[in-house]
């Protein structure tokens, strides 16, 4: 099994070189075992995803307890580097953002997505530079991933995005971060400008309308991560097939499509 540090160099070494890391999100130990299975360079989590597994709505609404041990479930058993989204950290205090990091690395994360949403830039900096000083106590080089909500929360005229979004990428690499997260950019104009201009890996949110990734590539996007995509098909199937078993009591359709309860016991078991 390699060692925290391992999956901390090998996460880093994902956004600099070689191919754009295409990066699935988990929810829990099940999700992120079938993930791993198929291939996957590294996982994250996605905090909706979480948060809706456990029985809690997203926004900073998860207890971090849950959070931990969600992190320690999936990292029992996962060999690839995984990186958590703290949402903004689960606190406005930048000290207690630092606790919770200290406590998601030892969990056995290496990176972490952290997001301004509607708050101050000024706020999320602060925010980051406790991150970095707990993975620096723990001696680990934590991937921070600043997640700038400019494009996603419509907070600019659309003519402002690209300004401000390479703005607040300046800030947050200044207090500390590796990667810069533009969620909901679409038009590859923009993503090109916003991949030129910062020296951050950039990192898109696969949404309806992002172009494929093919073509990220030649914009110089480095990361796309599916978000919480992935769990709401997931649970578009659940709702259709409970439908239809309420309704008709036929097994038929839940058949369709699925892995069998032997292949997915031996993945589990271990």
């Amino acid at each position: 099994m390699p060692s925290l540090h391992d999956h901390a160099a090998a996460f880093q070494a994902l956004h600099q070189a070689g191919p754009m890391l295409l990066l699935p999100n988990c929810w829990d130990a099940g999700s992120a075992l079938m993930m791993q299975s198929l291939g996957a360079p590294a996982l994250a989590t996605s905090s909706a995803a979480v948060a809706w597994s456990l029985g809690h709505g997203d926004g900073d609404q998860l207890p971090v307890g849950k959070l931990i041990t969600c992190i320690e479930n999936i990292t029992r058993r996962l060999t690839l580097p995984l990186t958590v989204d703290i949402e903004g950290g689960y606190a406005e205090a930048p000290q207690a953002v630092g606790e919770t990091v200290a406590r998601v690395i030892a969990a056995g994360a290496v990176g972490i997505n952290i997001e301004d949403g509607r708050g101050a830039p000024a706020l999320l900096c602060r925010k980051i530079e406790q991150a970095r000083a707990a993975a620096e106590l723990a001696g680990v080089h934590l991937f921070i991933n600043a997640r700038c909500d400019v494009y996603l929360k419509g907070l600019v005229p659309p003519e402002q995005r690209v300004t401000e979004s390479l703005a607040r990428a300046a800030q947050y690499r200044e207090a500390g971060a590796d990667g810069f997260f533009a969620a909901g950019a679409r038009l590859p104009a923009e993503i090109a400008e916003l991949a030129a201009g910062t020296p951050l890996p950039l990192n898109l949110l696969a949404l309806a309308g992002v172009p494929a990734a093919a073509e990220l590539r030649g914009l110089g996007v480095r990361r796309l991560t599916s978000g919480s995509g992935i769990a709401e098909s997931m649970y578009g199937h659940i709702a259709g097939l409970t439908r239809d078993f309420l309704r008709h009591g036929d097994g038929a359709a839940q058949a369709a499509g699925a892995i069998g309860y032997g292949e997915l016991n031996g993945l589990m078991s271990g």
